[in-house]
């Protein structure tokens, strides 16, 4: 099939747009910010579960994971399950090779004159900042690609079934249902695996219930203020193919 096909190009960029948002999701994950405090607003004061404190700290791997589900349900909705699935083996693939590429770089020995360096006046050790930054344990890469691979397994799966139920009606139903329970099982996963199972932090099941709760209620709120940007994308992709041309795919996907 060649690239002019209008199919394909929006198969190849929406491919890539897939695959760049749930790489940069990896990377910028290791920052934990406040939602409140990036907000302007004061930080509340949770307790659950017996854990006093907790706030909306976030990983800033959640700006783009919103858009790695929009993407898994818009290639669902328009080529079927097995182009997600083949799509979501492969980008955790791609992690994967990634962490261990990054891996590799961290044990180069670092140039003398590029070790120390003064940024903003201050004296930053460049290569331990490095680490720092990009060398995450394995406990959190294992527990990041097993998340996302159980996330996008449900999330097509559920996805796909509800379609089987509405055909192309209710594309909010299916777009955020399965986006809310995949989000709850990313959201669990991953802390489970990288704080409770990994023997440096061994977080009681309560601490994980607590923050893997938090976690959840931000992503539900995303989840459904991301619904209008759906439609919106939903409806440029209808107008780029034409009525006719996405009707028929629309209708394949269904079997696919």
């Amino acid at each position: 099939m060649s690239l002019k096909n209008a199919e394909t190009r929006l198969l190849v960029v929406l491919a890539t747009f897939f695959v760049c948002n749930a790489l940069l999701s990896e990377f910028i994950g290791v920052k934990i910010f406040t939602v409140e405090g990036s907000l302007g607003l004061d930080k509340m004061d949770i307790n659950l579960f017996g854990v006093p404190g907790l706030s909306f700290n976030m990983s800033a791997g959640v700006l783009t994971w919103p858009l790695v589900f929009i993407s898994t349900d818009i290639i669902n909705e328009y080529f079927g399950v097995k182009q997600v699935r083949f799509l979501s083996g492969l980008t955790a693939i791609l992690i994967a090779y990634a962490f261990i590429i990054i891996g590799f770089a961290l044990h180069l020995v670092p140039a003398d004159f590029w070790v120390d360096q003064v940024v903003d006046g201050q004296n930053i050790n460049m290569n331990l900042a490095f680490s720092s930054v990009l060398g995450q344990g394995m406990w959190i890469i294992a527990g990041s690609i097993t998340a996302f691979i159980a996330g996008q397994l449900a999330d097509v799966f559920i996805f796909h079934r509800i379609k089987r139920i509405t055909g192309e009606k209710s594309l909010w139903l299916r777009a955020t249902g399965s986006t809310l329970v995949s989000q709850l099982i990313d959201s669990f996963v991953v802390i489970f695996i990288a704080f409770y199972l990994n023997p440096q932090y061994h977080w009681s099941w309560k601490m994980v219930a607590a923050i893997g709760l938090v976690n959840y209620s931000y992503k539900f709120i995303v989840a459904l203020l991301m619904t209008p940007v759906l439609y919106f994308i939903h409806a440029l992709i209808d107008r780029y193919l034409g009525k006719d041309v996405s009707h028929r795919m629309l209708a394949e996907a269904v079997n696919n």
